[in-house]
């Protein structure tokens, strides 16, 4: 049996110290890679940002100025509108595009290449997740603030919207690495993503108020209602966490996870 003596304790602790600081540099590096080639295609950029402020703006215009209204439960249109659309940019940063990402890398053979360096493979989605949540704050705060721009109140206490924002972010990320190892190839993925995202925007509420029971109730055990309402909750009714949403949103991000364990494949699917 070998014994540790205080000097080769000493060496391992540094060796240690020396391997988590690396995989810190990897990390800080991949993101930095991350949101250099995000920054770098503009077209990438312009519809991330600027589709949920035309949204906004546009929703703004009409519902100025307005009440509180049955049909928005009580509240303005602009109070309901805010945190949706803040939502809807958030599902579309971290689930939509970063599945139609995943399926071109792994076409075009950079993820390929990818895995037969030596960095680790949690190292790579983590940089993509953090890249996400970016995005994705950016996102938010863009339509938060076009929203007090409209006179609606910001949230009292930060600490559910960030919560909210975060885990549906890694939620998302996870569904769109999910959905991204089932597609076969990258001319398939725009048209996959949408098929499975429409749908869910529309029943959920995002640009509309659902006011038929089955339909929320089944809406509500799907992921984009739940963030919705989670969201919703701070920002209409000065509400706090909403665990019940989250918990289901968590719910659908472990199994995002374990599809992407399962199925993920670095290579191209052969024809």
């Amino acid at each position: 049996m070998t014994t540790l003596t205080p000097t080769t304790a000493t060496r391992a602790d540094r060796s240690a110290a020396r391997g988590s600081s690396g995989q810190l540099s990897l990390l800080v590096h991949q993101i930095r890679f991350e949101q250099l080639s995000f920054w770098r295609n503009p077209q990438s950029m312009v519809f991330t940002f600027v589709l949920p402020i035309v949204i906004i703006g546009i929703f703004g215009a009409v519902f100025s100025g307005g009440s509180g209204e049955t049909f928005f439960f009580g509240l303005t249109g602009m109070q309901y509108y805010t945190p949706t659309i803040a939502a809807v940019s958030v599902l579309g940063a971290c689930y939509g595009q970063l599945a139609i990402v995943l399926a071109m890398r792994r076409q075009q053979g950079i993820l390929k290449r990818l895995h037969a360096t030596p960095l680790p493979a949690w190292i790579y989605f983590a940089g993509l997740l953090v890249h996400c949540v970016v995005v994705s704050v950016v996102d938010v705060a863009l339509v938060m603030g076009i929203g007090s721009l409209y006179g609606v109140t910001l949230p009292s206490a930060w600490g559910p919207v960030v919560l909210t924002l975060v885990l549906g972010a890694a939620s998302f990320c996870a569904l769109g690495v999910g959905v991204a190892s089932l597609i076969k190839n990258s001319e398939a993925a725009p048209a996959v993503v949408q098929f499975i995202q429409f749908p869910l925007v529309f029943i959920s509420g995002s640009y509309f108020p659902i006011h038929a029971d089955v339909l929320n109730t089944i809406a509500g055990l799907l992921p984009v209602k739940p963030f919705n309402d989670a969201m919703l909750a701070p920002f209409a009714h000065d509400a706090g966490y909403q665990w019940k949403e989250l918990a289901v949103l968590a719910a659908w991000g472990v199994i995002g996870a374990l599809i992407a364990v399962r199925r993920f494949r670095w290579d191209p699917r052969p024809e």
